[in-house]
């Protein structure tokens, strides 16, 4: 079922919350809520793009897959979008999009947006500054890993990855952060622990419990402030918005 048309308190997706209300309305009948369920596939490389998905609940990981091994570029949670990058003006994409952490989302076809935004451009413009948003991370992320120690890289994750699920509590594996990150297991496991020592997380069975994400912040690299920055959303009374 579709949200009501026009009403905004129904809008959990951050894109869609700060839309005007005119703009909502004419978005709403053309929305389906779908389950995104753990390890769903949302995009696949060299595939054309047929809807955009607003997260509402859980976290996508938009990544790179070449010759079996996986960087990750980004994680996508009520903040964002998958599939907005057909903006760009490309008919496929570059890169993989899976569900992380299991949720909700409100899908679109592409066709039905663009229609819709020829209409009403504001939401173009609106949809194209998350857009700007998406790519200074992937570009962020890629300048981290090879300038920020694991330490830094670590708790900027762990920050950004807290921001999108709009939550304190991450299921997430050993396993899942160095594949996600490129980095050794047993450097993941030894920084986990020092940063439970110092009352940062707790570790718990498949799952991180972030109980002091200020300490954190602290110890992630410029990168966490720098992508949490371009996310934030513009205010209605800015010049131009």
């Amino acid at each position: 079922m579709p949200p009501q048309t026009g009403k905004r308190a129904h809008m959990r997706n951050s894109i869609l919350a700060n839309l005007d209300l005119p703009d909502l309305a004419a978005l709403g009948p053309c929305l389906e809520r779908v389950t995104l369920r753990e390890r769903r596939i949302l995009q696949e490389p060299q595939k054309k793009v047929e809807y955009v998905y607003f997260i509402e609940h859980g976290i996508v990981s938009v990544r790179i897959v070449s010759a079996g091994s996986i960087l990750e570029m980004a994680v996508v949670g009520h903040r964002g979008a998958i599939g907005a990058s057909f903006l760009l003006g490309g008919h496929v994409v570059t890169h993989q999009s899976i569900v992380m952490v299991g949720g909700s989302a409100l899908r679109i076809r592409v066709e039905d947006l663009r229609r819709v935004m020829e209409e009403r451009p504001n939401i173009h413009d609106h949809l194209a500054r998350y857009v700007q948003a998406l790519l200074l991370h992937c570009a962020q992320t890629g300048l981290c890993g090879v300038r920020h120690e694991l330490e830094q890289r670590l708790a900027s994750w762990l920050c950004l990855t807290s921001d999108a699920l709009n939550g304190q509590v991450l299921p997430v594996t050993h396993d899942y952060l160095s594949l996600a990150l490129g980095l050794r297991r047993t450097g993941i496991t030894q920084t986990l622990s020092r940063f439970e020592e110092q009352g940062l997380i707790r570790k718990m069975r498949g799952v991180l419990q972030i109980d002091q994400h200020k300490k954190l912040e602290k110890k992630a690299c410029n990168c966490y402030a720098i992508i949490a920055g371009a996310y934030a959303s513009p205010r209605k009374s800015e010049p131009g918005i």
